[in-house]
């Protein structure tokens, strides 16, 4: 049981926090009251932690919080909330045959919000305070950083409080949403989330993938890496909610550097997301993932580079189609509220698209995060309760191409009063809307081939020789694999050099077909999330020749196995 002496932490706190002082007798009397109290508190965060000591920390220390946290002329706080984010992870990477980095490395970081005010308006503008907490189960330590962070995010509320409120007499809304969401209380307790592989493996795994073609004279750099992380949420608010969940990561990629005759560079960069290490590819599927990557970029240096700008349909494959749809709808249906003077519903490119046509009608977005997998293949962006504590559910977010819902956590905009389970939260700040498995579902779906015949049509009507076939994106505007298909006899003819225009929010709805390959794609950025469709043909877009800048070659030749010279 943590000792009340430790925990009231004795001596100076910070600047104008109000603790118990040790005066006379009466409040002598008061403070063996609160001694209990403390006790009290310890035990029940005992038991409602389960046991962990980072969450029983949490929960004595925020009780604590709202029966002692006063400032001299500052209201109360009406609401505190702990987020604590736990990161064990492992990194390797290895070039040309060699491991070059390998660490393991842990740690934990806390966000504390204070909010002061009520629901309707209060202090709060999107920020709170981050700080490193002790990776030891000490509760003390803990408390202490819990305390600390406590303190500085109260301060900083008592310092927006007033500047928000003369901001918001400047900047009326003619429909004022409040600051805050009242969301019902939830405990849910889950499993702790924990890293397990087998480290020689992947060290093997990464030299023998990394070591091929290493006398090859197009290929400039071939490193492959990994990274596995387990990611351990805990959150506690002073309404009551105590939630922990967690998730493991693991994590392959390659990245490969080529430098053609002209010496135009090019890159190729695919990486393998799977919730374990049985999830990921072996040992020999890898070394030839990594060849193959190798094998393009030798017949991209062979590759001729476009000259002149062409308009007109443009099919995008599964893996490139993926990133479309995370880039340009995934970003732009999330709820945020708008800065003060900003009349938008939210931000981004469909702030003012509510019940309006964003995609064609036969097509239907739903983003959900309760899904655990899609035909066999896992979801990274699975959850129950997101990162605000609010338990999550589907949310379709377009219907038969018309928007009928943003993506929203705690933070209410004009017709989303509640949260709907979508505050998520990066390592280092609060929450904020995030989207998790989005799938992309079509009432009408075409083949592959009839695609790209659908796709060859339009360029006749049109009288142009032939469209464009792009296969992986670096960006949303560049293409790493990119063909030409020909109108005449339908053959394939890879180029390199291009750059996508006109490739926004607006052209979505510009989307002739899409295919019946529906395909997950694992987002590898830091927050967890997947996107799932099909390949889809635009009518028109613009390709052009992308103006990369060129580097010189090494001026002589690179060292070669076997020999000295």
């Amino acid at each position: 049981m943590i000792k009340t002496q430790g925990s009231g932490i004795r001596g100076q706190g910070p600047a104008n926090f109000r603790w118990a002082k040790p005066l006379h007798l009466v409040e002598a009397l008061v403070g063996v009251v609160f001694l209990f109290a403390c006790c009290a508190a310890a035990q029940d965060g005992s038991a409602a932690s389960g046991g962990d000591p980072v969450l029983s920390a949490m929960i004595e220390e925020i009780a604590r919080s709202k029966a002692s946290l006063r400032m001299d002329r500052v209201p109360p706080p009406y609401y505190i909330e702990y987020s604590v984010t736990d990161h064990d992870e492992y990194t390797a990477e290895a070039g040309f045959g060699a491991l070059k980095d390998e660490q393991r490395t842990r740690r934990r970081v806390l966000c504390a919000v204070v909010r002061i005010g009520d629901y309707r308006r209060d202090s709060y503008v999107g920020r709170g305070v981050v700080e490193a907490m002790p990776l030891d189960d000490d509760p003390i330590a803990l408390r202490h950083q819990l305390w600390l962070a406590t303190d500085g995010a109260y301060k900083a509320a008592a310092e927006t409080l007033a500047a928000k409120a003369s901001l918001l007499k400047e900047f009326p809304r003619d429909d004022p949403v409040d600051d805050f969401a009242r969301e019902p209380v939830l405990r849910q307790i889950d499993p702790l989330a924990r890293l397990d592989f087998d480290v020689e493996r992947w060290r093997k795994t990464l030299e023998l993938s990394s070591r091929l073609d290493r006398n090859s004279d197009e290929v400039l750099a071939l490193e492959t890496a990994a990274r596995f992380s387990a990611v351990n949420r805990y959150f506690v608010n002073s309404e009551g909610t105590v939630t922990r969940n967690g998730q493991s990561r693991y994590l392959l990629s390659i990245d490969a550097t080529a430098q053609a005759a002209d010496d135009m560079m090019l890159h190729r960069s695919p990486a393998v997301l799977a919730d374990s290490q049985n999830g990921l590819p072996s040992t020999e599927q890898f070394a030839a993932q990594a060849k193959a990557v190798v094998n393009s970029l030798k017949a991209l240096c062979q590759a001729q580079p476009i000259h002149g700008e062409y308009r007109g349909p443009v099919l995008f494959l599964p893996d490139a189609s993926n990133d479309i749809f995370a880039e340009l709808l995934a970003n732009d249906v999330l709820g945020q509220q708008p800065e003060p003077g900003d009349s938008n519903r939210t931000s981004g490119a469909y702030a003012g698209s509510f019940k309006t046509q964003v995609l064609p009608d036969f097509l239907t977005v739903v983003d959900d995060p309760t899904a655990a997998k899609f035909e066999g293949s896992w979801l990274a962006g699975s959850y129950s309760v997101d990162d605000e504590g609010v338990k999550a559910g589907p949310v379709t977010v377009v219907e038969n191409g018309k928007l009928i819902n943003y993506l929203v956590g705690r933070s209410p905009i004009p017709d989303f009063p509640v949260s709907n389970g979508r505050g998520r939260r990066f390592t280092d700040g609060p929450a904020a809307p995030a989207s998790s498995n989005l799938f992309v579902r079509s009432s009408i779906a075409s083949s592959r081939e009839d695609l790209k015949k659908k796709m060859l049509e339009l360029c006749r009507e049109r009288n142009l020789e032939y469209g464009y076939v792009v296969e992986t994106l670096g960006g949303i505007d560049s293409p790493r694999l990119i063909y030409r298909l020909y109108t005449d006899d339908g053959r394939q003819e890879l180029v390199r050099g291009t750059a996508l225009d006109q490739i926004d929010a607006r052209a979505l709805r510009d989307i002739a077909a899409v295919g019946n390959d529906l395909t997950v794609s694992n987002r590898p950025e830091t927050l967890r999330s997947s996107v799932t469709c099909p390949s889809v043909l635009f009518r028109e877009l613009v390709v052009r020749p992308a103006g990369e800048a060129k580097s010189h070659p090494p001026d002589y030749p690179p060292p070669r196995s076997g020999r000295t010279n």
